[in-house]
């Protein structure tokens, strides 16, 4: 039964935008009568083939209200539904809010489904017997993104004269931090974890706040969202969610996976740091080893 359950996802991953395709045709698919089909998917994922398949077309099309600019009638045609009105209906009771609505405050993208399996970007599914993301798969995949990335720089350099290459360099912070202090880039590191840890929650982040922000205020918000956003992480990580879909609202509101959120946060995390443990360095506070995690990992585990 698992192996004619696995095919009908096959099947219908490749057939989500074909909307004239009835039971029957995904039943013959798999070359099974539609009565088997409905068995078989009913006992596999606890939801008949036909709700299985609306509830991930709504699940894609709460994803296509954040990510597309169109209207919410594009976004219902491209789902099956004749009509805006059917559209807005289906959607209210997936998600307890219309369409237009959730798309001004956005919150989750995945509908409760007993299977586990859900729509995962771009326009696929996400099975989880089959595509588990753990920790140590985000560990090897931030290596090898590394190591791509190295390439890259290597290619372009490449392109450079031996002057160029000789130079010697002053920070840019084009894209990064705008005019770095060693107070603006503390409050930002800080900033960065209250950021996330409202994004889990689909909650905003308010920015003002590291206006000027005094240390004894930096210390206060780290030992709030610190613990909180390290608990966030180990619990993403133990319960294999690093494929889990995150919202970040706002007024450019993006979706990205639990596993990308985090190797961007170690990333511009480490860029910060090394800037802020150099400029404490400077000011004679010079205990830090430079910010270098190898020690303190290698005494802590």
């Amino acid at each position: 039964m698992s192996d004619v359950f696995a095919a009908f996802v096959d099947v219908l991953a490749d057939a989500l935008d074909d909307h004239e395709a009835t039971g029957i045709d995904l039943a013959a698919r798999v070359q099974l009568s539609r009565s088997q089909l409905d068995r078989v998917v009913t006992a596999a994922a606890g939801e008949r083939p036909g709700a299985f398949r609306r509830r991930i077309l709504l699940e894609r099309s709460a994803y296509r209200l954040l990510t597309a600019p169109g209207h919410i009638l594009d976004v219902a045609v491209e789902a099956g539904y004749g009509s805006h009105e059917a559209f807005t209906r289906a959607f209210s009771r997936a998600y307890g809010v219309a369409p237009a609505a959730w798309r001004g405050r956005p919150d989750r993208i995945r509908i409760d489904a007993p299977s586990g399996i859900h729509f995962h970007p771009p326009n696929g599914l996400r099975v989880p017997a089959r595509d588990k993301v753990t920790s140590m798969d985000l560990l090897r995949t931030m290596v090898d993104h590394h190591v791509w990335l190295l390439g890259q720089m290597c290619d372009q350099a490449s392109t450079l004269t031996d002057d160029q290459l000789d130079t010697r360099i002053e920070i840019s912070v084009e894209g990064i931090d705008a005019d770095p202090t060693l107070r603006s880039l503390l409050s930002r590191l800080i900033g960065q974890l209250g950021m996330w840890h409202a994004a889990l929650a689909g909650q905003e982040y308010d920015f003002s706040v590291e206006q000027g922000e005094s240390v004894q205020s930096m210390r206060r918000r780290l030992d709030e969202v610190g613990p909180a956003f390290a608990a966030e992480v180990g619990e993403l990580c133990a319960q294999n969610r690093l494929d889990e879909l995150i919202v970040c609202p706002g007024e450019s509101v993006e979706v990205y996976t639990a596993g990308a959120m985090i190797a961007h946060v170690i990333t511009f995390a480490s860029y910060r740091r090394t800037l802020v443990a150099g400029a404490l360095h400077d000011a004679g506070c010079d205990d830090l080893d430079s910010g270098d995690p190898i020690r303190w990992i290698t005494r802590t585990t």
